[in-house]
């Protein structure tokens, strides 16, 4: 009785636990929070004490900005747990803000985990979504997700193709009668297009800039392709420490420029989705020919990256709506009718 009742009162969810950002699906209320994947904390180096000060939005604002005793960190990297303890923490935090008031009621949570996440990783994981408080955890690979809420065909005898780049891995997969029939996951993602812009500006620029200032790059004149016109190009002041004098200067940086620093990262990706396509099945490649490649997850906004695909594999290539929430929305729609998809979820336990 009592495990009937907590399954009837508790919010089942889904979570996407990403690199850059968490999303929560909640079971008839759809995605419910967006939020950065940082969480502050205070370190008390006597006692060997960590505690969280803040999660979030209101911890990323902090990067870069805190005191000595204050450290802004990201308790994920390539898309798997690097910090049990904060990610923990992290967790139970985000679960607690969209439960409302149901605070006493244990959820049924599913969590994406990329492909490349070894079983370590994976039993990290459900660990930490237990000590969160869930009722049960399943495991769910982010591909799978992402091709289910782009809307793929996975289940027919058709072959399917998603490609989801998000913070710390870019995932491919092919996808054919609810199974997975090929995937691979790469560690270059959209933090590496990070690094790779910071690095730019460092050596052309002489300037060192933080991890949100090479974000916001990113995301207002990133771009795969070099605009042709270059007297109408897009270009953006940004503000750094001089590597010369230490102090802050301005520089302008432009489109071409940001191209060139992601050329490396780009190329990768190309290449993971052409190791993809030799090895897939003749008749599911026929299939891909006519269907095409679906692009989820944040990287996927890159501008120009889906013409660069496109032009490389000679194949249709496509930015699904919202690709974003792509990966939470659905693992969410697995909640309805969790023995349907136990084929395609796991447990460690």
């Amino acid at each position: 009785m009592y495990n009937w009742l907590l399954k009837f009162f508790s919010a089942d969810m889904a979570i996407d636990l990403g690199t850059a950002n968490t999303l929560i699906y909640v079971k008839g209320r759809g995605v419910v929070l967006n939020e950065p994947s940082v969480v502050a904390v205070a370190e008390n180096r006597l006692l060997g004490k960590r505690t969280p000060v803040a999660v979030g939005l209101e911890a990323k604002k902090m990067f870069g900005r805190t005191p000595g005793t204050i450290t802004a960190v990201r308790p994920l990297r390539d898309g798997v747990i690097a910090d049990f303890d904060i990610a923990g923490e992290m967790i139970k935090y985000f679960i607690r803000k969209v439960q409302h008031k149901n605070l006493l009621a244990a959820p049924l949570i599913i969590i994406c985990v990329p492909s490349c996440a070894t079983q370590v990783e994976r039993r990290a994981i459900q660990e930490a979504a237990d000590s969160a408080g869930a009722r049960k955890v399943f495991i769910i690979e982010e591909s799978t997700a992402a091709a289910i809420g782009a809307g793929l065909p996975i289940d027919k005898p058709l072959g399917s193709m998603v490609l989801d780049i998000g913070g710390g891995t870019t995932e491919v997969a092919i996808m054919s009668l609810g199974g997975i029939v090929y995937s691979n996951a790469v560690r270059t993602a959209g933090d590496q297009m990070d690094e790779d812009i910071k690095e730019y500006v460092k050596k052309n620029k002489n300037l060192v800039i933080g991890d949100n200032t090479a974000e916001d790059i990113k995301k207002k004149i990133g771009t795969a392709i070099a605009p042709k016109d270059k007297e109408h190009e897009l270009t953006m002041r940004i503000k750094g420490r001089d590597m010369v004098s230490g102090v802050p200067r301005e520089v302008e940086i432009t489109e071409t420029q940001i191209a060139s620093a992601l050329a490396q990262t780009v190329s990768k990706i190309v290449n993971t989705v052409k190791t993809a396509l030799s090895e897939t099945p003749p008749e599911l490649s026929a299939d891909i020919v006519d269907l095409g490649i679906a692009m989820t997850g944040g990287g996927a906004l890159l501008r120009g990256l889906d013409a660069v695909i496109r032009a490389e594999t000679g194949l249709p290539v496509f930015v699904v709506d919202n690709p974003l929430a792509c990966v939470a929305n659905g693992s969410g729609q697995m909640l309805s009718d969790i023995e349907k998809h136990k084929h395609i979820l796991q447990t460690m336990y």
